[in-house]
C-alpha cells in the first residue's frame, strides 16, 4: 500500500525540471543575497513590512517599503530594469509575495528572498537597526 507521500506518483522529469528551474526565476535565497550584498548588490533589497518591524532589525542595504505603499512614484528613482527582492518576516509571511505581486504589476522584474527575517538569521547573518546606521 503507497503512503501518503508515494500515493501521487512524481512528475516526469522533463516536467520537474521545467518546475524547479523555473523557481529560480521567482526566488533568490539569503545566502546568495548576503554575498551579492557583500560584493555590490545588483539588484535593490526591498523590505516590505512596517516601519517599526524594519527600524527593529532588517537585512544591512535595504530599503523599506511596506507592500501596500509600493506605488510607481516610489519607484521611479530606480531604472526600468532594476531587480527588485522583496522579503519579509519569514516563511510564515506573505509579506514578500504581496510586495513582488505589486511590483509585478507595475511592470517590474522582481524576485523573492526566501526564508525571510527567519532565514537571514538561521544563516547566522547580522540584522541592522535604526540605531546602528
Amino acid at each position: 500500500m503507497p503512503s501518503a507521500v508515494t500515493a501521487v506518483p512524481a512528475a516526469p522529469s522533463p516536467i520537474a525540471r521545467e518546475h524547479f528551474a523555473s523557481e529560480f526565476t521567482f526566488e533568490t535565497d539569503c545566502w546568495d543575497v548576503h554575498d551579492t550584498l557583500s560584493r555590490g548588490a545588483d539588484f535593490v533589497l526591498l523590505d516590505v513590512r512596517s516601519p517599526a518591524l524594519f527600524a527593529a532589525g532588517h537585512i544591512p542595504g535595504a530599503i523599506n517599503l511596506p507592500h501596500g505603499k509600493i506605488v510607481r512614484s516610489k519607484l521611479e528613482q530606480w531604472p526600468a530594469e532594476t531587480l527588485f527582492v522583496t522579503y519579509c518576516a519569514g516563511p510564515h509571511c506573505n509579506g514578500a509575495a504581496r510586495g513582488a505581486l505589486r511590483l509585478a504589476e507595475l511592470g517590474r522584474p522582481v524576485k523573492i528572498m526566501a526564508g525571510g527575517i527567519t532565514g537571514w538569521l538561521d544563516e547566522g547573518f547580522e540584522l541592522a537597526t535604526d540605531a546602528a546606521e
